[in-house]
């Protein structure tokens, strides 16, 4: 098997995602204490010369216990309720954050931040600059979704996936995330105790996915199979992944040190990936799909060509130029997703056909690629 340590000896630049399991009491609100032994951990990669980028979870569960609602975001189903105690968790989260960080002269930012934040290719770039602004100046950037707008992220994600988003952004070179299991395990630890923890995973595949449990605290909103998602993410990204318990005593400085603990994915770094199709990746909305055919599928992976008309053979969803879009293959398989030159409408009109039937019905303009090559981004195996 092999050892994590080649992928963490040149780490300069970190992302922690610490999950609610670590930062709430049983009783609701915040875990002071734990925030500070976290802390405290963090100031000590600074000073071994690491950059660190936070996104926190917390802020719902400190604003429920500010609002003084004795009830989990789970057992709210009203989402004007949750969407209040983010708006006022948040000021309770920062302030605590703020106040702990200061004890050791360092300032932090804030950084609110939605799916349709990282839509927009201009507003994408002025994150990932304000980040790397907030890093200049010493300051410990703190990322959080923002609940109280964001009505579909509260009901159907957590922090998992924008850890991920984060470490794209930020160009880190690894992403902790600080749950309140140890790692990802072969079987559901909670229902089997002989079950495995995997220590290194090289590839994530099926076998990796369906051990997936759905293993959560109170007010999390994900499970383990978020965390496969964002580790699927990373390791396309080129960027390595760890999940570890929150509440282990030096969990991170131990990360950092090489220790056995939890489950790392490794890194892809065969190929880099360039920052455009990062965004194309994982930053965008998709607003459809096509579907090729198993000649257009092999010319797409084994030989870097573009999409043409003629390998197309369904479409689904109304979308514009311009818009992204999912690629399947045969079997409902995803394999790419890319920039249409063309709107839905019109892929209609030409899938199927090669250049010579399009050209002197449709004109030369609708004789090109659907999907150019360099907007499009193929991945080696389902995401």
């Amino acid at each position: 098997m092999e050892n994590r340590d080649k992928y963490l000896k040149n780490i300069k630049r970190i992302v922690i995602k610490i999950g609610s399991s670590s930062l709430t009491s049983r009783e609701g609100g915040l875990d002071k204490d734990n925030m500070a032994f976290l802390v405290k951990e963090v100031k000590n990669l600074m000073e071994r010369g690491l950059e660190v980028i936070m996104v926190s979870s917390g802020a719902m569960a400190a604003g429920l216990k500010y609002l003084q609602i004795k009830k989990t975001p789970k057992d709210i189903t009203d989402i004007s309720v949750l969407q209040a105690a983010s708006a006022v968790g948040q000021v309770e989260l920062m302030k605590a954050y703020r106040d702990l960080f200061a004890d050791g002269g360092i300032k932090v930012g804030q950084i609110l931040l939605t799916h349709e934040d990282t839509t927009r290719r201009e507003q994408y770039l002025n994150i990932k600059g304000t980040i790397k602004n907030l890093l200049k100046l010493g300051i410990i950037p703190i990322i959080n979704e923002n609940d109280s707008v964001a009505v579909d992220e509260i009901k159907f994600g957590d922090n998992d996936e924008l850890g991920a988003m984060a470490a794209i952004l930020a160009e880190a070179d690894l992403l902790i995330i600080l749950s309140d299991i140890e790692g990802m395990y072969n079987e559901d630890p909670r229902l089997n105790s002989n079950a495995k923890l995997l220590g290194f995973i090289d590839k994530i595949d099926s076998a990796i996915e369906d051990s997936a449990g759905e293993a959560g605290s109170s007010y999390g909103i994900g499970g383990m199979l978020s965390k496969v998602k964002a580790a699927k993410i990373c390791v396309f990204s080129g960027i390595g992944m760890i999940i570890a318990h929150g509440r282990r005593k030096n969990v991170l400085n131990d990360i950092i040190n090489g220790r056995e603990i939890g489950t790392f994915f490794k890194p892809n770094t065969s190929e880099k990936v360039k920052g455009i199709k990062k965004w194309i990746a994982f930053g965008v909305r998709t607003r459809g799909s096509i579907t090729i055919d198993e000649g257009a599928r092999d010319a797409v992976i084994k030989k870097g060509k573009s999409i043409l008309p003629v390998g197309i053979t369904e479409i689904s969803g109304r979308f514009n130029r311009g818009d992204t879009l999912k690629v399947f293959s045969a079997g409902n398989i995803l394999i790419a997703k890319g920039i249409s030159n063309f709107s839905s409408e019109e892929i209609q009109k030409i899938m199927g056909k090669n250049n010579k039937s399009i050209l002197p019905r449709y004109g030369e303009d609708m004789c090109k690629e659907v999907i150019h090559r360099d907007c499009l981004v193929v991945f080696d195996s389902g995401q």
